[in-house]
């Protein structure tokens, strides 16, 4: 049998064909080939259309199923991942009544300070794990307040995963780890989250049906089958976001156990079963995918919204010319340090680390008789692990404490310098993996669909690529340049 994976990005869709019995990674694909649109009316919004998410889904599937030439009756099921904390609205037909309010999107925070003070801070912490901040309800809260009319059509709201899983089943339909995210669930009671529900005026018959992370949810639907080529007979039988789904994807499903990414966004993520929460919801807990009440697997998330986007920034501003790989030779060059200059990544909306405040990049103790590209291009790096390091250091405060991290072998862990800086500052051996989030989604569909028998049996083909030890070495050039780096977030903060 063969395995689908969908992995809905902000920056493209990617989908993965695996073998189920080897885990053999068939045919991948992503679209669009640059990134995907963004729309951002005002400073601090961000937007996307939904229907891009499908636009861009078909362009990859097709792309994989002419490329492994697979029947599409012997792929089983399909697994989705997606972006968190998106909001989707769609009326009695199942039509996007408006652009998706995406993670990224800081327009909400101000609303979700106020119901914390007015539900009580130790009460929400204590049902909901977090503060509803600038999470799906919230945004949701914005569009009742600033476009009534657009709510008042309001059938049912939903994840970016669930759309697309109603997309091809026709079932609208969402998760315990879904409505986690969004803040729309109560741990404490083991139900929605009525007390903030309550706060914000809204009916819990906007919420569509609950269904288990890993089950068969919904058959491919007929319509669905003729505009993607696949068969009526496949299955959609796991979604998670995106992080939670990254830990799965690196058999990450364990107290102790830590994974992390650095793509547009960079996120660090551990297990705990402990229900622990930050007083100031700097790191936010929410159900992970293994989750049960019974026997708790709560995912401890630090999420730096500016992260490879810093990079990538870069690249179009000073290394046009130059791939990733040439700007990594180039930053290999300076020491450790940058020679004194130390960038802020915050430029990419409000930051939850920094209590929700939205202080943009920050380039700090430039000289221009010293610093050249290569500095620029080390201190963004060293800059995206620092913010790393520093929400780290409040994990550790509710007991996540990195020895060793797992991540794929992608994005900003293509580059030495990023790999060998968050390995000496954080004194942890560094894991990677040859897997993404398309193909942990595969793989959590053979578990959802009852194909594999255990998490172990889905895993036992992962391979692991290269261990990044800690340079003890370096512990003082690495530790100087980050109390220098937090010298200039305090005075920017």
């Amino acid at each position: 049998m063969y395995l689908l994976g969908f992995d809905i990005g902000s920056s493209s869709v990617k989908v993965s064909l695996i073998e189920g019995d080897s885990g053999q990674l068939l045919s991948s694909s992503f679209y669009p080939k640059q990134e995907m649109k963004i729309t951002a009316h005002r400073a601090g919004w961000a937007e996307q259309a939904p229907e891009l998410w499908w636009v861009n889904l078909k362009l990859a599937l097709h792309e994989v199923l002419s490329g492994s030439k697979v029947d599409p009756k012997q792929i089983g099921s399909i697994g989705i991942s997606y972006q968190m904390h998106g909001l989707v609205m769609v009326d009695k037909n199942g039509e996007v009544i408006r652009p998706s309010i995406i993670w990224c999107d800081s327009r909400a925070a101000a609303i979700g300070d106020k119901a914390f003070n007015e539900i009580g801070g130790q009460r929400c912490l204590s049902n909901l794990l977090n503060s509803p901040g600038n999470f799906t309800a919230s945004k949701l809260k914005w569009v009742k307040e600033n476009e009534p009319a657009l709510y008042e059509r309001v059938h049912k709201i939903m994840l970016p995963g669930d759309y697309i899983a109603m997309k091809l089943t026709g079932e609208m339909q969402t998760t315990v780890s879904g409505l986690s995210e969004g803040i729309m669930w109560n741990f404490k009671e083991n139900k929605l989250a009525d007390l903030l529900f309550d706060n914000y005026g809204f009916s819990s018959e906007i919420i569509p049906n609950i269904v288990p992370t890993f089950a068969p949810s919904g058959q491919i639907s007929a319509s669905a089958a003729r505009e993607l080529g696949l068969s009526t007979t496949t299955t959609v039988s796991y979604r998670a976001g995106d992080q939670p789904n990254n830990a799965l994807s690196l058999n990450v499903l364990n107290p102790g156990e830590i994974a992390t990414t650095a793509g547009t966004s960079g996120v660090v993520y551990g297990v705990s079963k402990e229900i622990k929460f930050d007083p100031q919801s700097r790191v936010n807990t929410f159900a992970h995918v293994n989750h049960s009440a019974n026997d708790p697997r709560l995912g401890v998330l630090l999420c730096i919204n500016g992260a490879g986007i810093l990079n990538a920034w870069l690249k179009r501003m000073v290394g046009e010319n130059l791939s990733y790989g040439a700007m990594n030779e180039l930053a290999v060059e300076v020491p450790i340090g940058s020679e004194g200059l130390s960038i802020l990544p915050f430029g990419n909306g409000a930051e939850r680390v920094l209590n929700n405040k939205n202080i943009g990049s920050v380039f700090s103790g430039l000289n221009f008789n010293i610093h050249q590209k290569g500095h620029l291009l080390r201190a963004a790096q060293e800059g995206i692990v620092f913010s790393f390091k520093y929400g780290m250091e409040i994990m550790k405060n509710i007991g996540i404490d990195a020895t060793v991290i797992r991540a794929g072998k992608a994005n900003m862990f293509l580059s030495p310098i990023f790999r060998d800086t968050l390995a000496g500052i954080s004194g942890a051996a560094i894991e990677l993996y040859n897997t993404d989030g398309s193909v942990g989604a595969a793989r959590g569909a053979g578990v959802g669909s009852g194909y594999y028998n255990s998490f172990e049996e889905a895993f036992r083909n992962l391979q692991k690529l290269e261990v990044v030890e800690p340079n003890k070495s370096n512990t003082k050039e690495y530790s100087d340049a980050y109390e220098n780096w937090k010298v200039q977030l305090g005075k920017a903060l």
